[in-house]
């Protein structure tokens, strides 16, 4: 008998699926004080929560026989993932469940824009005026709209706009581009290109270090006069010190938005303006999507306490009993030498061929998932774990090829990662395991080097040239970056040259600018790891 405890409120389709298994027993504590909540789980099995409920390690502390934790919705911000994964507690989401009611929140928004009819409503009802020509609205057919990111949400929101007649262009470096063009829509290879003949916008991209901000005051400088912003995704991709200076300037005609960078939100400088139509995160907020989000984790809870899966864990690590200690540095470094090409090529990854040499041989499916483990955590919005990872993986269209390396090495063990991107460009990566803990990086594209994978790295790609390595130095030091190695490879004298420049601080885009712009630069990158 296994003892499942609802913290929060779900919906009572999720309640009937858990009151008809046989051996669960089930207890409804909703309404219990926080506080008091965690003293009355030492005994519980499994708990189901929503975003009300802190799961922290001193809440945990209490729930000594808690094998299961399910959260009925996407965000598992409340819970500590650390603590949990260290007392062997699986953790379940439903990234899915919510996904259509976020879908026509964004067609709610696009069409108030369009139209304004909060305000027009408002207007008839409460101060009694019939002005017809006041509200002039445009129409959807025959416009062009801009998506940036096509994940679940993105590509619904692309199939109903064209269903008014509306043209949709898309920018997703992540995703292959039939994906785009297999209903179409048009793609483009950078966001410049969507802002430039966008009549209306609208983001649905994961909150990361790459996407914060992402549309600020200069890109609303390159979108046409008159564009509409709709952000129904996440609080903090657009700028919304920008926001207000584009609505101010007349520039935004109108804007929809329904997250915010803080929350609970109820004076924000936004709300003086007529043209914004804002909403307190109400997405994921329909009676259908509750069932859907309420009867996904009921069952994902089952399944997981009686072992028969553990769909949607964001936290369940794979068996490695069979996996030697050594194999197990190798997993590791595979993880992060996906992390390093997902985040250095910046576009799809279509498909990745690992090949392994050595003692590591045995283990080639596992050096597979864990590296397109470390691929997709950086390409979707979505908990990758080592469960998840091979469906994700096909659901985006990446493919993963494992393979023995028969070429000649110097090396014992010795494990490399090609990736296959945009049309048919390739890219390798090599790395070896010298002694215990002593993971590195020894080749890239030609070129032979050794660097360990941690921490913020420039990858700089130049003309061997006198000097430039100097200028380079020089300018992270003019910014305070400080360079804690720096390592170069390179084929043959006066030829092309790759670096490797770990810093103690993260670099921003102005200064990769500057330091591209030296003469002899090819390329240059940053990732963290």
């Amino acid at each position: 008998m296994y003892k499942v405890v609802v913290c929060d409120t779900i919906s009572d389709a999720g309640i009937e699926i858990l009151k008809k298994e046989k051996d669960i027993e089930l207890q409804i504590k909703s309404d219990v004080n926080k506080k008091e909540l965690p003293k009355q789980l030492t005994d519980a099995d499994a708990i189901i929560t929503r975003s009300s409920t802190t799961i922290d390690k001193e809440f945990l502390s209490f729930c000594e026989n808690l094998k299961v934790i399910g959260r009925a919705g996407v965000g598992v911000d409340n819970i500590d993932l650390d603590e949990a994964s260290k007392r062997g507690i699986v953790v379940l989401n439903m990234p899915t469940g919510n996904t259509l009611a976020a879908t026509e929140h964004t067609m709610t928004h696009m069409l108030n824009c369009l139209r304004f009819m909060p305000n027009a409503n408002y207007e008839l009802k409460y101060k009694h005026k019939w002005d017809r020509k006041k509200w002039m609205g445009i129409e959807l057919y025959g416009k062009t709209v801009g998506i940036i990111g096509m994940g679940r949400i993105g590509s619904r929101v692309a199939i109903r706009v064209m269903s008014f007649g509306a043209n949709v262009v898309v920018y997703d470096p992540y995703i292959p581009k039939e994906k785009a063009t297999k209903i179409g829509a048009k793609i483009v290879d950078n966001l410049d290109e969507l802002l430039k003949v966008s009549d209306i916008i609208t983001i649905h991209t994961p909150k990361t270090e790459e996407t914060y901000n992402m549309i600020d005051k200069e890109e609303i400088e390159k979108m046409k006069d008159g564009v509409i912003l709709i952000n129904c995704a996440r609080g903090g991709l657009y700028n919304e010190k920008a926001l207000y200076e584009g609505l101010k300037s007349g520039k935004i005609r109108a804007l929809g938005i329904d997250v915010f960078e803080n929350e609970p939100q109820l004076n924000h400088p936004l709300f003086e303006f007529d043209n914004v139509f804002a909403t307190p995160h109400l997405g994921a907020n329909t009676y259908e999507s509750q069932i859907r989000v309420g009867e996904g984790i009921a069952r994902s809870v089952v399944d997981a306490l009686k072992g028969r899966g553990y769909e949607n864990a964001v936290n369940i690590k794979m068996e490695e009993e069979e996996i030697t200690e050594l194999g197990k540095q190798f997993l590791g470094l595979a993880e992060r030498m996906g992390s390093f090409l997902s985040q250095y090529i910046k576009s799809f990854i279509k498909r990745v061929t690992i090949y392994a040499h050595g003692e590591i041989e045995s283990c080639t499916n596992s050096l597979g998932l864990f590296s397109s483990v470390g691929i997709l955590k950086n390409m979707i919005d979505e908990h990758v774990n080592y469960v998840n990872a091979p469906y994700l993986a096909k659901e985006r269209g990446l493919e993963i090829e494992t393979k023995i390396y028969d070429k000649a090495t110097e090396f014992k063990n010795y494990l490399l990662l090609e990736a296959e991107y945009d049309d048919n460009k390739k890219i390798e990566i090599g790395g070896t395991v010298f002694e215990p803990n002593k993971a590195r990086i020894v080749y890239m594209d030609g070129f032979d080097m050794e660097i360990e994978l941690t921490g913020n790295i420039i990858v700089f790609r130049n003309y061997d040239k006198p000097g430039i390595i100097g200028k380079v130095g020089e300018i992270l030091g003019k910014h305070n970056i400080n360079i804690a190695d720096f390592r170069l490879g390179r084929k043959q004298a006066l030829g092309e040259a790759l670096s490797f420049i770990k810093v103690d601080q993260e670099v921003n885009d102005a200064i990769l600018k500057e330091i591209l712009s030296i003469d002899g630069a090819i390329s240059i990158a940053k990732v963290k790891i």
